[in-house]
C-alpha cells in the first residue's frame, strides 16, 4: 500500500483465498486484516469485502516520495541497448499508446463506419462454432491454409500476381511485412534502394535493420532506375510502391518496370513491392502487379487487409519466391508464430463468400466521390489561392502542393494542434527536395466532415 502497489479503493483478496496462496493459516491472515483495518490502511464493507482505504492515515501520506505515483518500477543499472536496440528506440515513429479518435485528413485510413460489421460478426461467431480444435493451437506460421488458398485466388484474378498457395505468408501487416524480408534478405551495411520521398515505416525497417539506404529520385513514371543504376548500381534490394508510389502517387511505367526486373536479375537482387492500396483505382482495372511481370522469381510481393478492411484486424500477407518459402515460415514463426486462427478464418469466408469483392467496389465508389468533394472544397475556398490539389487516378490521399516560401513541417504542426492531420511532403523526403506540400486524406471522411476540415485548413494557412 505505501509503495503505491495497491492503490486507493483497490480490493483486497478474500482472506480464505489469500492463505491458500500464501499456504498460511487463514487466521494469520485475518490477524493481517484486522491490524491494517485498526491503522486505517484498509475499510471493510459487509457482502463487499476488505478494500484499500481511500484516505490513507497521516503516516502513510507521509511516508510517500513526492514522487512515488512516478517512480520507476525498477531501481536497477541504467538499460544498455544494442547498436540496433538504438536505433530502433532513436526512431520513435509509432509511439501512440492510447487509442484517439480520427481526426480530419489523416492518410491511409479507410472509412470503418462504411464496413459490414454485421456480416462479420456473423462469420467470427461461426468460426468459434465450427473451427476444429487443430487449428486453435500452435498452428502453421505460414497461416490458416484456406485464407491463403483465397487469397492466392484473388490476387491472380484481381492482380495478376503468378502464385501458389504455398507462396503466400500470412502477417499482422505491411510493417511485419516489411521486418521479416528486410531481417531475412538484408545485412548490416547492404544498399537498398529507396523511392525519395518515400513511405517512412519502410524507411524505418531498413534503418532498424542496419541497412545502407540509397535515395532514388521518382518522378511521373516511379522511381528512376536509371538514375538508381549511376548513383548504387549493385544495391541489394529495392523497395517501390509501383501502383500507386507512397506519398506523390505516380504509378511505375512499364518500360521502367522491366528495367527494375532486368535490373534484380543481373545484379542478384531483391524487389520489394509493397502493394499497399492498389485496389482504389478509380478509372479502369487496377493495375497488374510488378510480380507478375517477374519471371526470374526476384520480387517479394506485399498486402494488407488494414486499407481496404480496417486497421485493427492486424493481417496482411507476403508473396515470397519459392525457393524463399520455408526461409520466410521459420522467420514468421520466431515473430510471433501466426496470427489469431478465428479472424484469419473469418476472413476467408469473407473473401470466399464475395464480401470482400462486394465491399472494394462499394466503397472504390465511395472514395471517387470523397475526392471530387475535397477538390471541389478547396478548389471553392480562398486555399485555391495558394494549393494545388489535383485528382488522381487511384489511392486514398492527394498531395496539395503550396507555394516554395511555405514551411510544410509548421504548418502540419499547427493545423494538428487545430485536429487536422496534414502530414508535410518534407517528412517523407530523404535527400530530394521538390517544394512543400501536405498530404490529404480523404476516404475516411464524409463530405462535411471534409468541408469542416476544409475551412479549419483556410484559418490556418490563410488567416484573415
Amino acid at each position: 500500500i505505501l509503495e503505491g502497489r495497491l492503490i486507493p479503493g483497490q480490493t483486497l483478496p478474500a482472506t480464505r483465498l489469500l492463505a491458500s496462496e500464501l499456504k498460511v493459516s487463514r487466521n494469520t491472515v485475518l490477524l493481517a486484516y484486522d491490524y491494517l483495518l485498526t491503522e486505517g490502511y484498509v475499510q471493510g464493507k459487509s457482502g463487499s469485502g476488505t478494500f484499500v482505504s481511500r484516505r490513507l492515515p497521516e503516516n502513510a501520506l507521509q511516508a510517500q516520495p513526492e514522487d512515488w505515483e512516478t517512480r520507476p518500477l525498477s531501481s536497477g543499472p541504467a538499460c544498455q541497448l544494442s547498436t540496433r536496440g538504438r536505433i530502433i528506440s532513436d526512431l520513435a515513429l509509432f509511439t501512440d499508446t492510447h487509442p484517439r479518435k480520427i481526426s480530419t485528413f489523416q492518410n491511409g485510413l479507410p472509412d470503418i463506419r462504411e464496413f459490414p460489421f454485421n456480416i462479420w460478426k456473423r462469420l467470427v461467431n461461426r468460426q468459434w462454432q465450427q473451427l476444429s480444435n487443430e487449428y486453435l493451437g500452435y498452428s502453421d506460421p505460414r497461416g490458416y491454409w484456406p485464407l491463403r488458398q483465397a487469397i492466392a485466388d484473388y490476387l491472380r484474378t484481381s492482380r495478376a500476381v503468378n502464385c501458389e498457395t504455398d507462396q503466400v505468408i500470412i502477417v499482422s501487416g505491411t510493417q511485419q511485412a516489411l521486418d521479416l524480408s528486410t531481417r531475412l534478405i538484408l545485412d548490416p551495411g547492404d544498399a537498398i534502394w529507396m523511392e525519395d520521398p518515400g513511405y517512412f515505416g519502410a524507411r524505418a525497417a531498413f534503418m532498424a535493420a542496419e541497412a545502407n539506404i540509397v535515395p532514388v529520385p521518382t518522378d511521373a513514371e516511379g522511381l528512376d532506375v536509371a538514375a538508381a543504376m549511376s548513383i548504387k548500381p549493385c544495391a541489394r534490394m529495392a523497395y517501390v510502391t509501383p501502383s500507386f508510389q507512397f506519398p506523390a502517387g505516380s504509378t511505375m511505367s512499364l518500360s521502367r518496370r522491366f528495367a527494375l526486373l532486368e535490373w534484380a536479375k543481373d545484379s542478384d537482387a531483391w524487389i520489394l513491392e509493397d502493394d499497399y492500396d492498389s485496389e482504389y483505382r478509380y478509372h479502369g482495372h487496377p493495375l497488374a502487379s510488378l510480380q507478375g511481370l517477374d519471371v526470374q522469381n526476384r520480387v517479394i510481393y506485399l498486402g494488407t487487409f488494414s486499407k481496404v478492411l480496417f486497421p485493427g484486424l492486424r493481417l496482411g500477407y507476403l508473396v515470397v519466391p519459392p525457393d524463399l518459402v520455408d526461409a520466410f515460415a521459420s522467420a514468421r514463426s520466431i515473430a510471433g508464430r501466426n496470427s489469431p486462427i478465428i479472424e484469419q478464418a473469418a476472413l476467408a469466408e469473407f473473401i470466399t463468400e464475395g464480401h470482400f469483392a462486394r465491399h472494394i467496389r462499394r466503397m472504390r465508389v465511395l472514395y471517387e466521390k470523397r475526392q471530387k468533394w475535397l477538390i471541389d472544397a478547396v478548389c471553392s475556398s480562398r486555399l485555391s489561392k495558394i494549393m494545388d490539389l489535383a485528382p488522381l487516378a487511384a489511392g486514398m490521399h492527394l498531395v496539395a502542393k503550396l507555394p516554395k516560401h511555405f514551411d510544410d513541417v509548421e504548418l502540419s504542426k499547427i493545423a494538428r494542434e487545430n485536429d487536422v492531420i496534414t502530414h508535410p511532403i518534407s517528412n517523407y523526403r530523404i535527400r530530394y527536395q521538390t517544394g512543400p506540400g501536405l498530404i490529404l486524406g480523404y476516404t475516411a471522411f464524409r463530405k462535411e466532415e471534409i468541408d469542416t476540415g476544409v475551412k479549419k485548413l483556410e484559418q490556418i494557412l490563410m488567416p484573415r
